[in-house]
């Protein structure tokens, strides 16, 4: 009879656990989605990897890449990871490499795989994002502990905010909408490096969040003025370090396909027709909560047919 009892509490503990455990997933997912499950990396031992002198990209462990920026006096990091888990890894990476303490945070957009990790940080941490990026957090923070992270310094009136990390100067970029309404690059000219968000995906069509204000046509100006700074390497969220010639070929490949949509919106084309002639389907409605994630054709028509 003992034993029965102990083995029906040790059932319902159980169920317990996994009931508070899926409880909380949820909750984080929900605090921020992530990118759609074709963006999605697999989670992969994270690790630095080193750039240039004091230049790191921030690669696996759950979400996207990110950077460090190491400086005389401070520390730069560029996003937080997906996870408070990895965020904390990549915390305990950087103080393997420098003795300098880490004191800015500078976030390139508000999706998840990059800023869901923020909690980790030092209470006291200078939080550097665009207002818009901070709109979209102040919307999906729900409790108090991630409310404490909202971003604090949002000097882009100018277009851009100026850093020096102790001799080595950093630019925070407002390009204007793209794949997101609020974001930004991070550019080291001195070392002709500049982080780039999730403007950049190799071998694979761009994300462009309608839902948050994103423009495809927004995209190819921001490239454009990408190109125009005096970088040689850029980083992303979810690809390895690409080049100027990378950059180009996926401009060349956004203006193709916006110039055959623009041309069967002009035959009228419905967008059922125009997702068939590129041999994709419609985004199907997501679960209750979730957001719907639109392939690049439904955003491109979208934008040639919606009224602004």
């Amino acid at each position: 009879m003992k034993n029965s009892r102990r083995l029906r509490f040790a059932v319902v503990l159980s169920l317990s656990v996994i009931l508070v455990t899926a409880a909380a997933a949820q909750q984080q997912q929900q605090a921020q989605p992530a990118q759609p499950p074709q963006y999605q990396q697999q989670p992969a031992p994270l690790t630095l990897e080193k750039i240039s002198e004091d230049i790191y990209q921030v690669k696996g462990g759950s979400g996207a890449n990110g950077g460090v920026i190491v400086g005389r006096k401070e520390i730069m990091v560029i996003d937080a990871k997906m996870s408070e888990e990895s965020a904390r890894e990549m915390l305990a990476e950087i103080k393997k490499i420098s003795t300098v303490p880490i004191t800015i945070l500078a976030l390139t957009h508000s999706d998840g795989d990059h800023i869901n990790g923020i909690t980790a940080f030092p209470p006291d941490i200078k939080i550097i994002a665009h207002p818009e990026t901070k709109r979209y957090m102040d919307e999906a923070f729900k409790d108090e502990k991630q409310r404490a992270y909202l971003p604090r310094i949002m000097t882009f009136d100018t277009k851009n905010f100026d850093f020096d990390l102790g001799g080595r100067k950093v630019q925070l970029l407002y390009l204007g909408p793209a794949h997101t309404s609020g974001d930004v690059v991070v550019y080291i000219p001195e070392e002709k490096v500049a982080f780039l968000g999730d403007l950049f995906f190799s071998g694979r069509d761009p994300l462009v969040h309608h839902h948050k204000n994103g423009d495809s046509f927004g995209l190819v100006k921001v490239l454009q003025s990408v190109l125009a700074l005096d970088a040689e390497t850029f980083l992303s969220g979810h690809a390895d370090r690409a080049t100027r010639a990378d950059i180009e070929g996926m401009i060349q490949t956004l203006q193709e396909k916006q110039a055959k949509v623009k041309a069967l919106v002009a035959e009228g084309k419905s967008l059922s027709e125009t997702l068939e002639s590129f041999g994709v389907k419609e985004t199907p409605a997501p679960q209750p909560g979730r957001t719907r994630f639109l392939n690049l054709v439904e955003v491109i028509y979208l934008e040639l047919t919606e009224k602004k």
